[in-house]
């Protein structure tokens, strides 16, 4: 079966991963065919040495091993030259050195990352694998569909992410070399030697395509000498001064310091189908022939053979690289590497616990299904981090697996920080487990739907003298207005039960205030959640065009009485909650109060024992239209808020 059968019996995505795989051989031709040319030119050289042999048997004249003999006077022209050869040595050698490329090259069978160990970047995997497909199968796409094959690839995203990882999967399903460099280990002290090292760099990938059928050439933070050059830079004044007072103004004029790399960088993305020595050589000595030749009987020279490079740059800043870079050609496609969804996450960790020891609690289907949805917004490396410190953890106490409450603990410390164990005064121990305690009852109260009480404590951890961790139930990218509103009525919980319990409040509450007012800002001047629809975030280059948006909306008497009657009104409204349910604040300030730290279900489970203890025929809570939860008895028909 032909290629034109594949293409004619399939979808073209089949087709071309048909071509890919079937058409490896694009690949595997040259590698065969520079193979086979290896072993010709080792026949040949031991064809020669063999008949030089047989030339000196036959003339009676055996091999005879050891030093040369030296007479006398070799010592008189030996010194000289070897003192020149120590000398040039000397000079040229940090000069040759430095100019090396400083890629280190591994091979397909050095690489133990393959398209099975990538997860969670599934949107990006599909196309990674169709430009690979495209690039085995180069010699089908270029001579039998026309088109031509991608050069750059600009891999952007935040750090963590799996850039570097999954480039290392490229090369080892394609088989080919991969050549990895950071950005920053092309410059050079050395006047010249950066651009040259980049022109080595290439050099060697184009070397090695030539030879293996393809090379994939990857530049880690290529944003370090792909910076965008800007234009000349132009007149730049440098005032100086003297010993007698007067200065001396000097205009310069010049180009950035990154501009020779980029320019560099642009000529090597576009010269990848150079002649190799021996192809220069010979047309080289065509031209001169040509000299004497008529016009109809010129020779015909060879054009350069392509060169099969794939060359992956990744950045985390690619707003920064130069236009030029990023045009076709070049980095034409451009791949982003978001954070994982709560899909990609659970099979991350699916991925990192089969390699960890873990507890048999860790299989549970429910426990991974939770984790995955607290870690929203974490990145491959974070979530893998997370997953060795809770076997840290484990190490600490003597085990050897990891148990979920490891994983609390790790993802805790990595988040907030360590637990600095603190001796605080009596009264100030109250108070904090009060605080405390007033959130999470009106977090339980107000946001139980949506929200998911993950730990409470007051054991101190950098600036926190205490804390209540808590996250959205489910992934969700919007939230609505009355989820703000409570959002904010947590805020204000810690506050509210210290008035209530102790008469005032203290400094404890300036954080809540800040995340409080802050969010009240969004709300009023980007949300249109106020009285007015306008959103400020659209103000530029004028008065009220500050850097943030809480100073756009306080800088403004309206908007600011708005704030500040919203942040009023949700603070009386968690005073009247909690003076309603005093009880379980008492409740959670106990359990704190003995404990110091409780963790999930403990939480709510402390609040719901408080509950069902109240009247003993307690039915489970029921939203209002409010949005807060109402609890009622039987027996009374009573509704507390």
């Amino acid at each position: 079966m032909d290629r034109n059968e594949i293409s004619s019996k399939r979808s073209p995505e089949e087709s071309l991963k048909t071509l890919a795989e079937t058409y490896k051989a694009d690949v595997k031709l040259i590698r065969e065919r520079n193979r086979q040319r290896r072993l010709r030119y080792l026949l040949y050289l031991n064809i020669l040495i063999f008949a030089y042999l047989l030339r000196r048997v036959i003339e009676d004249r055996p091999l005879e091993f050891g030093l040369p003999s030296l007479d006398a006077g070799s010592m008189i022209w030996i010194f000289p030259i070897a003192m020149l050869l120590i000398i040039a040595l000397a000079v040229l050698g940090p000069m040759l050195i430095n100019g090396r490329s400083p890629a280190v090259r591994f091979s397909p069978e050095e690489i133990d990352v393959h398209f099975d160990d990538v997860k969670g970047l599934d949107a990006v995997l599909d196309e990674v694998k169709r430009t690979l497909q495209i690039f085995l199968a180069y010699k089908s796409f270029q001579e039998e569909l026309g088109g031509k094959p991608r050069r750059g690839v600009l891999f952007e995203g935040s750090p963590g992410t799996g850039k570097t990882h999954l480039a290392k999967a490229m090369a080892a399903e394609a088989g080919v070399p991969f050549y990895f460099v950071s950005a920053t280990s092309f410059q050079s002290m050395w006047f010249g030697m950066t651009a040259y090292r980049i022109r080595s760099f290439f050099k060697k990938l184009r070397k090695a395509a030539r030879k293996e059928g393809g090379a994939i050439g990857f530049i880690e933070e290529i944003d370090a000498i792909g910076a965008d050059r800007g234009g000349v830079t132009g007149f730049a004044p440098l005032q100086t001064s003297t010993a007698v007072g007067r200065g001396m103004r000097v205009d310069r004029f010049g180009t950035g310091s990154t501009d020779a790399m980029v320019n560099e960088l642009l000529i090597q993305m576009q010269s990848f189908d150079t002649q190799p020595f021996g192809a220069r050589l010979k047309n080289s000595l065509k031209t001169l022939i040509n000299l004497f030749l008529p016009a109809e009987h010129q020779l015909k020279k060879k054009s350069p053979p392509y060169s099969n490079v794939l060359v992956i740059a990744a950045t985390n800043r690619a707003d920064v690289l130069d236009p030029a870079l990023t045009r076709p050609g070049r980095f034409d496609r451009a791949l982003f590497f978001d954070v994982p969804t709560r899909t990609g996450r659970r099979e991350l960790i699916d991925h990192f616990l089969v390699r960890r020891l873990h507890a048999e609690e860790m299989d549970r289907q429910d426990l991974r299904e939770e984790l995955a949805s607290m870690t929203l917004g974490y990145t491959p490396a974070m979530l893998e981090h997370i997953i060795d410190e809770a076997l840290v953890w484990a190490l600490r106490d003597g085990r050897r697996e990891l148990t979920w409450r490891d994983i609390m603990r790790a993802r805790l410390s990595e988040e907030i920080g360590l637990a600095q164990p603190t001796t605080y005064t009596e009264r100030e121990r109250d108070l904090i487990a009060t605080h405390e305690a007033g959130h999470a009852v009106v977090a339980y109260l107000c946001a139980k739907d949506h929200r998911k009480l993950e730990v409470l404590s007051i054991i101190k951890r950098r600036y926190a003298l205490g804390l209540l961790a808590h996250s959205d139930a489910e992934e969700r990218f919007t939230k609505t207005k009355s989820e703000l509103e409570a959002t904010l009525k947590i805020a204000f919980g810690g506050m509210c039960a210290e008035k209530l319990f102790f008469g005032e409040s203290g400094t404890g509450p300036s954080s809540d205030l800040r995340t409080a007012t802050m969010l009240a800002c969004q709300m009023i001047g980007s949300f249109g959640m106020g009285d007015s629809y306008i959103s400020l975030e659209a103000v530029q280059h004028s008065a009220y065009s500050a850097a943030n948006l809480v100073a756009k909306v306080l800088s403004m008497d309206e908007t600011k009485r708005e704030v500040d009657e919203m942040l009023k009104r949700q603070h009386q409204e968690v005073l009247d909650l909690l003076a309603d349910n005093r009880d379980l604040v008492e409740a959670l300030r106990d359990e704190l109060l003995t404990h110091e730290e409780i963790m999930g279900d403990e939480i709510a489970t402390v609040i719901e024992k408080t509950l069902v203890g109240r009247n003993g025929n307690y039915r489970p809570a029921k939203r209002s239209d409010s949005g807060v939860v109402v609890s009622t008895t039987d027996e009374t028909n009573e509704t507390n808020v």
